[in-house]
């Protein structure tokens, strides 16, 4: 056989005569050979296999980061609360909270100032609430006989005497608060004494007042008739009433309703009880006639005239 007919051996190293070391290219490394995982989603190899999928279990919840250690529980709580983290709706909350109690508050101490009586026995509120009752019967009481005068005058045949009468009647009540006529009615007899000497013209003062407020119509105090612009004056010989030093004991007299104008000076905290107070005594005694028989000049103003003229 020619050498034409043989066919082409390939060349290799080894028949080049040059070593398989020298001339062999170099292989890259593959995981399987360097011994690197495989990443999991590499396709699998034939003849490889994959190792079975261990569950991860998840990892704990570390919870709330811990202060640092130099924090005292003071700081962290304060911390917390400042600077203060609230909305727009909580805001108006707490201002109306804030303004309920206040309210609140007010009322509770209003009620607490108010309430004088509130250590009063049952039978002096009954007292008291009865002296109400009766002081608005004399005001029912006025207002009918107005009402009737007018309706007599309105009516009467004779207008001009039945004016006349009406006026002298009228007349003779003025002369009453005036002082410039005696009366004589029921009523009570005050005594007031004071052994001590430390009673006050303040003190007769409000005994008046207590008295008027109760309906008294007529009052003598001693020798000396009250009337509207009566005063009272601390002297250094001791009581003037009008200019008219008046010495203890006190002793007034007193035309008005006996029901209305003992337990007015017998209501707790009232007259009794203050004079009591300043070591004083006061006696009330109740009569179905008392005599005022102390006068008042009668005085002609100056410059006021009436209107009717």
């Amino acid at each position: 056989m020619s050498d034409e007919e043989l066919p082409e051996r390939p060349v290799t190293p080894e028949s080049a005569g040059v070593p398989e070391s020298a001339g062999a290219p170099e292989r890259a490394e593959t995981p399987e050979h360097s011994g690197a995982p495989e990443p999991d989603d590499a396709p699998a190899r034939p003849g490889k296999t994959l190792p079975p999928e261990v569950p991860v279990a998840p990892a704990p919840d570390p919870g709330p980061a811990k202060p640092a250690s130099g924090e005292t529980g003071r700081q962290r709580l304060l911390a917390g609360l400042w600077p203060p983290r609230l909305s727009r709706a909580q805001l108006i909350v707490a201002l109306l909270l804030f303004v309920l109690g206040l309210g609140l508050a007010i009322q509770v101490r209003s009620t607490s100032d108010s309430g004088a009586l509130r250590g009063a026995r049952q039978e002096d509120l009954v007292r008291i609430l009865t002296e109400l009752d009766n002081r608005t019967q004399r005001l029912q009481d006025e207002k009918r006989r107005l009402e009737t005068q007018r309706s007599e005058l309105e009516t009467s045949s004779n207008q001009a005497e039945e004016a006349r009468k009406q006026t002298e009647q009228k007349a003779q009540q003025l002369g009453v608060l005036a002082g410039t006529v005696a009366a004589q009615g029921p009523g009570i007899n005050l005594t007031i004494a004071d052994p001590k000497g430390g009673l006050e013209a303040d003190k007769l003062l409000d005994t008046l007042q207590e008295l008027r407020a109760a309906g008294a119509e007529a009052i003598q105090i001693n020798d000396v008739r009250v009337v509207a612009d009566t005063y009272f004056t601390q002297g250094a010989d001791g009581i003037e009433i009008d200019g008219h030093k008046v010495v203890q004991p006190y002793r007034f007299k007193v035309i008005g309703n006996p029901q209305d104008l003992e337990p007015a000076l017998n209501i707790p905290g009232g007259v009794v009880q203050t004079l009591k107070k300043e070591q004083a005594t006061a006696d009330v005694v109740r009569s179905e006639k008392i005599v005022v028989d102390a006068l008042r000049p009668s005085k002609q103003p100056d410059y006021a005239r009436s209107s009717s003229q």
